[in-house]
């Protein structure tokens, strides 16, 4: 059973949330909540109910439970990363560091542990919003960032390699990706990494930052030679390839 609500109300620009948790009464909850702030809210139970909402209607951020029957959230998450145009933020009974790494590392964009706070995870979603939100100087220039022979568009969101083929990342990755090369050739600490990408809601922890670069290091290794992103032991990263504007 799936529960879709406010399709046919839902705004033009209204972020869509979808819930996707086998508890009822915790998906009502937060429904209810984000309903009165003013989102279009979807519920779904598990993987399937959750895909055939998406099939049906446009979702911009998945509130997702870890343990579910079926197909877990984590496989879940892994395959909203491939999409790139989804938020995911998971929800987990399972909050240890450990958990929430593993969550980031299949590639959610945020990680809350239960029992959920409604006012932590509207924090949550509305700085999830900041980070797909492109920034004032990114709307009226328009421009690309373009470093040896890729291209970063701010605005659709979007990593094409030099042979113009798009590069899936996660929102987490995309942001992180977006502070690297607004900032090429200088160090950024793990701090200002996290609070430029993630926003100032995001709860800090050095590892959070170390999994989002090991992962973009990877997706651009496969078309890129050389160092990308150096470690600047006890600093931070840098990000090494010239950038300009295009």
């Amino acid at each position: 059973m799936n529960v879709t609500l406010n399709a046919d109300e839902q705004e033009p620009g209204q972020l869509s949330i979808l819930v996707v948790d086998d508890d009822p009464s915790l998906r009502s909850l937060v429904r209810d909540f984000l309903v009165a702030q003013g989102y279009a809210v979807h519920e779904a139970e598990d993987g399937p109910s959750m895909r055939r909402v998406m099939a049906q209607s446009e979702v911009h951020i998945v509130i997702l439970d870890v343990m579910m029957p079926g197909e877990d959230g984590l496989s879940i998450a892994r395959s909203l990363a491939q999409q790139g145009d989804v938020g995911v933020i998971m929800v987990s009974a399972l909050g240890s560091e450990t958990d929430r790494i593993i969550g980031l590392e299949v590639g959610a964009d945020d990680y809350l542990p239960k029992p959920i706070s409604p006012r932590e995870l509207l924090a949550r979603i509305r700085a999830l919003q900041r980070r797909r939100r492109p920034s004032s100087g990114a709307q009226s220039g328009t421009a690309q960032f373009c470093f040896e022979g890729w291209r970063l568009d701010p605005i659709r969101r979007v990593l094409r390699d030099p042979g113009g083929v798009i590069i899936s990342l996660s929102e987490g990755e995309f942001g992180l990706l977006l502070t690297l090369v607004e900032r090429p050739q200088r160090v950024l600490s793990r701090d200002q990494l996290l609070e430029l990408s993630r926003g100032q809601d995001s709860e800090a922890f050095d590892r959070a930052i170390d999994t989002q670069v090991s992962r973009l290091r990877r997706k651009l290794a496969t078309r890129m030679r050389g160092e990308i992103i150096r470690t600047i032991r006890s600093e931070g990263y840098m990000f090494l390839p010239p950038v300009t504007r295009g």
